[in-house]
C-alpha cells in the first residue's frame, strides 16, 4: 500500500481516497490491542520534529540582523501570542506553551500533507477528533479548577430571566458539548476535500494528455489555494481555542 495525501498522484490509480488509507509501518501488538506504528504515526513525528527544528534554529540564531528562520519563527510566535493576548487576554499568558504547540502542530501537518506521496494525518476525523476532544477536556478542567461550581453558570447567561432557563440550559449545554464535534470537522473536512479535489484534478490532467491544460491550469490554482487553506484552517482551529479558552477563564 501507498499513501499519497498530495492530490497529485500515488498508489490506488485514480481512486481519489486512496491517499487516505492508514497502514501500520511496524506492526505492534500488545494485549490484543493494535498499537502498530502507522503512516499517519510517522507523518505526526515528522510535523513535530520540523516545528521543533524552525523554532529552534530561529531561536537560537538570535542575530541582530534576523536571518529567514529567525524572521519565519518570530512571525509564527507573534501571531499566536497575539491571538493569546487578544483572545483570551492576560490570564491566557500561562497557556500560550499549550496554543503554541497546538498551532505549530496543526499548521505543518496540513503543509506537509502537501508535499507529493506523503500523509495528510489532519484528514482524517479520528485525529482531529482526539486533537479536538483533549482541548475540549482540559479546557472544562481548567473553567472547574478556576471557577468551581459557579463554572456551570456558563451555561446561563447573565441577565437572562429565570423562566427562559429550561429553554436556554439545554441549548447552551448541547452547544457547549458540540465544540469537539464542530472544532474536529471543520479541519477534517476542509483538508480532506481539498486533497480529494486535488487528486481528481491530477487523474483528469494525466488522462486527457495534450488535451489535458486546462485541468493542469486549474490543477496549479487550486494547489496554490490548497496551501492557503492548509494555514487558514491552522489558524481557526488555533483561534477557535482561544475562544473557548477565554469562555473558560472569563465565563460570560
Amino acid at each position: 500500500m501507498a499513501a499519497a495525501a498530495d492530490g497529485h498522484g500515488g498508489g490506488g490509480g485514480l481512486d481519489p481516497l486512496h491517499q487516505f488509507e492508514i497502514y501500520p509501518i511496524l506492526s505492534i501488538n500488545i494485549g490484543g490491542y493494535d498499537v502498530s506504528f502507522t503512516n499517519s504515526s510517522l507523518w505526526m513525528v515528522i510535523a513535530a520534529v520540523v516545528a521543533y527544528l524552525i523554532i529552534s534554529r530561529g531561536v537560537g540564531a538570535g542575530s541582530l540582523v534576523p536571518t529567514r528562520m529567525q524572521v519565519v519563527a518570530e512571525t509564527l510566535y507573534s501571531t499566536v501570542a497575539n491571538m493569546v493576548r487578544d483572545n483570551v487576554g492576560d490570564a491566557g499568558k500561562k497557556y500560550f506553551p499549550f496554543v503554541f504547540t497546538l498551532f505549530m502542530f496543526v499548521l505543518f501537518g496540513n503543509l506537509l500533507g502537501m508535499i507529493p506521496y506523503s500523509f495528510t494525518f489532519t484528514s482524517h476525523l479520528a485525529v482531529t477528533f482526539a486533537m479536538a476532544a483533549t482541548i475540549f477536556v482540559t479546557i472544562t478542567i481548567i473553567g472547574i479548577m478556576r471557577h468551581g461550581l459557579h463554572f456551570f453558570s456558563l451555561f446561563f447567561p447573565a441577565g437572562a430571566p429565570l423562566a427562559t432557563a429550561p429553554i436556554l440550559i439545554p441549548i447552551e449545554i448541547i452547544s457547549y458539548l458540540s465544540r469537539p464535534v464542530s472544532l474536529s470537522v471543520r479541519l477534517f473536512a476542509n483538508m480532506m476535500v481539498g486533497h480529494t479535489l486535488l487528486k481528481v484534478l491530477g487523474s483528469f490532467a494525466v488522462m486527457m494528455g495534450a488535451a489535458g491544460i486546462l485541468p493542469l491550469g486549474l490543477l496549479v490554482g487550486i494547489t496554490a489555494l490548497e496551501f492557503l487553506v492548509a494555514a487558514l484552517q491552522a489558524y481557526v482551529f488555533t483561534i477557535l481555542t482561544c475562544i473557548y479558552l477565554h469562555d473558560a477563564i472569563h465565563l460570560h
